[in-house]
Parts: structure tokens; sequence; C-alpha cells
């Protein structure tokens, strides 16, 4: 039998400029962090041109996992570990009650007239910034041919909380998870090869996305994946209602990634060379380098190697690095880009559903690098934007850091212009010389 797609609802925008607040809206909510207030985060987005937040709903935690959830201690990962990786870096301890806190959010959503994609990057990284290892141990508890089932319930009854309230008219859709098929949804499963687990996920997620439609049939659901899969597509699930995916396009990154041993086992990192090259002085060695409590090894899929070049790296040279190798890679960069961008289009189009980018474009560089915030980056997000207008995306981002932990959110003109173009169809404008 044929699946009919779950039609977008009528009162949602016809295009969904996206910012990417993750688990960030939860875990950097102390004093002075950028959520510490969530309408001035709010009106900071509309302002940039904003209509739609992507989070973490920590789904699991909330509704699957039985614990307390009244009062989640959160924090930094300890003795320094990830103080200077994008996402990672917290500041200040806080506690949030989890269902207030998530209700506060769709209210927030509600004043400034945006909308919520639900996820969840529990299985990635969300339970690493817990006091405590409980969230985590609840997740890794559920056999791996369970857990995404198990996100479909729970986002089910997540749902149902925020329609308790009236809110749920602010859900944009559902995603079981995020990047499936990168991180311990994925346990267990045959081949390292990022397309091959889409294949090989592909049973799990079919009867995932069958939970949730069980529940709230009238409801888009799907699952979003890391790049753009151009040689797994068969494996995605014949009964998504959006197709989502991620295309960062590294290149020159991935360079940089790969030479250094970014993403090795720890015991193959050329130290001697990283501290002559890319470290600062001082740096410990990588061996030594672990966080407070090593649960925490376990809540996270960033490699050890990444943490510790993003921890203690020279911000300064690793741009430099990046812009000196950047012209062997540009059109290299952008080609992949449009043909992801197209394969996409092919498959949303072939199967009737709509189609959103909910992160990109060049990939995770370290908090303190401008690289994908400078000429290059901006003008790759500016590229991108025209490129999702071609295809006819129903939901973009400027880029992934974008958004009110990363310093592009100071960059208020490009998100302007970005998601201008994007709503009107157009191209972003080239800006004029300063």
């Amino acid at each position: 039998m044929t699946y009919t797609p779950v039609p977008v609802p009528a009162h949602l925008p016809e295009r969904l400029t996206i910012t990417l607040w993750d688990f960030s809206w939860y875990v950097r909510t102390g004093p002075g962090e950028p959520f510490e207030d969530l309408d001035r985060a709010f009106a900071e987005a509309v302002e940039r041109g904003y209509n739609t937040v992507r989070v973490c709903a920590m789904p699991y935690l909330l509704f699957g996992s039985g614990l307390d959830t009244t009062a989640i201690r959160l924090g930094p990962l300890g003795g320094g570990y990830g103080r200077r990786v994008r996402w990672y870096d917290v500041e200040q301890p806080t506690v949030v009650d989890g269902r207030a806190h998530l209700r506060s959010l769709f209210e927030a959503a509600r004043r400034h007239d945006c909308f919520v994609i639900l996820s969840s990057w529990e299985y990635q990284q969300s339970s690493a910034f817990a006091t405590e290892p409980s969230w985590c141990d609840a997740l890794m508890a559920v056999d791996p041919e369970q857990r995404a089932e198990r996100q479909a319930d729970a986002l089910a009854d997540l749902v149902d909380f925020l329609a308790g309230y009236g809110l749920d008219d602010r859900i944009a859709f559902t995603e079981i998870h995020n990047e499936v098929q990168v991180g311990h949804l994925a346990d267990g499963l045959p081949g390292a090869d990022l397309d091959e687990r889409v294949v090989a996920l592909r049973p799990r997620l079919t009867r995932a996305l069958d939970v949730f439609h069980a529940r709230h049939p009238d409801r888009p659901v799907t699952v979003n994946y890391a790049q753009v899969p151009a040689g797994g597509m068969r494996g995605i699930p014949d009964n998504v209602d959006v197709l989502v995916t991620h295309p960062y396009v590294y290149g020159v990154l991935g360079a940089f990634i790969a030479e250094f041993g970014l993403r090795s086992p720890v015991a193959d990192f050329d130290q001697a060379r990283a501290d002559a090259e890319i470290l600062l002085p001082g740096a410990p060695r990588l061996a030594e380098w672990v966080p407070a409590s090593e649960w925490r090894l376990s809540a996270t899929i960033v490699s050890r190697p990444e943490i510790y070049v993003h921890d203690w790296g020279d911000a300064e040279a690793i741009d430099r690095w990046l812009y000196r190798h950047y012209g062997a890679w540009e059109q290299q960069m952008a080609t992949t880009l449009r043909i992801w961008l197209d394969v996409a289009r092919d498959w949303a189009l072939a199967h009737g559903v709509p189609l959103v980018f909910g992160e990109g474009w060049v990939g995770y560089t370290p908090r303190d690098s401008r690289f994908e915030e400078g000429p290059v980056g901006a003008e790759l997000c500016r590229l991108a934007v025209r490129e999702s207008v071609r295809v006819d995306a129903w939901g973009t981002v400027v880029c992934s850091n974008a958004a009110p932990q990363h310093a592009m959110w100071a960059d208020v003109a490009l998100q302007q212009q970005g998601n201008a173009a994007f709503l009107s169809h157009d191209h972003p404008p080239v800006p004029a010389p300063s």
C-alpha cells in the first residue's frame, strides 16, 4: 500500500526560516546565558527574520524515562572540558523544571508568532549536560531495537502535553530524532558508512513513525539525516511526512579533520604535530583531557580528539589553515551543496513531501573560529539560501551557527538578508562595499 503523507497544516507559514536552538534553550538558561530570557531570544529571532526554532524537546527525559524532571540540574561538562566547543561551551549551572520550561518555550513562541520543530538530541549529547548520569543511564538502558519507537511514544506524549495547554498549534512538525544515522540510535547496526546506516536503520524508523502516526494521524512527523545520504536514499522510510536533511559540505574543514586526526582513535593522534601547528602553548596531552565524570564520554558522540583540538586549539591558526587551503576546495564545496540539494529535492518530489534543511553548511568549527562567520562562510550561506530557493525548500537555515549561542547571531544583516530572500523566493543580495 502506498503511503499518503500527512499534509502541512494550513496555519503554518508558507516558508520556515529556521534558527537552531538545539538543547541550548534549556542547558544555557543560567545567569548571563543566551537563553536566560526566552522572550528576549524570540524577539531577537524575529528581528533577524526567523519564524521557526528547532529544538531538542528532551522527550525521553520528560515523557519516557520515569525520572523526576521538576528540578533538572544542568551545567558545564566539568574540568573545562568542552569549554571552547560550539554548543558545549556552557558557562553557568542552571536548574529547570523540564515540563514547565517546555510550556514556557511554547508560550513565548505564541507571543512572538513563531513555530517550533520538535526534535531530540538525546542519543547524541543532551544528557551530557546533566550533573548526574540518570538521564544517560535511562537512555542507554533501552534496547537499541526499541529506541526509536520509545522516542516516538515520548514525543506523542509530549504533543498531548502541549495540546492540554492549547499550545500544539505552535508545532511545525516533529522529528523522531536528530541525525538518526549518527549516534546511539544506530547502536548495534552493521557498517560505519553513514549511507549504509541509513539503509540499516529503515526498519527501526519505519516502526517508530508508525507509532507516532497511530497516536497523532493528523500531525506531520519525520526523522532527519546528517548530510544528504545520497548513497542511501533508498533507506529513508516511505512513511515520513517531511524530508529533513543537514547538508554540511565540510570540504576544506573535512580536509583539516582528516589531516589532524580529529575523528580518529586517540592512539592515532599526532600530538607533536598538533603542538607545533595548531595548539595553544601549554596544552595538556590528549590522553589527559577528559571530562570530570567519565560517564559523559558515553553521553556525547563527539570524539575526544575533536573536543581536545577545539578546546586547546589556536583558533586563529586553525582559521589560517582553513583559509590557506580553501581555494583547493571551493568548487567542490559548492558543487557538493548543489548536488545534495538536487538529490534531496528529487526524493521529496517523488514521495510528495515538503523539503527542509534543518542544519548546514560548512560544518563543526571551533567556537572561536570565524571561518564560517567570516566572508567565505557568509558567501556560502548566501549560496545555500539561493539553492534552497531553487529547489523550492519549505524550510531552511541561514546557517547552523546563526543562533543565540553562536557568534554569528551578531551578524544581524546577514540573517535578515538571507531570511528575507528565502521568504520572497529571491536571491540574497551581495552586500555593497563598505
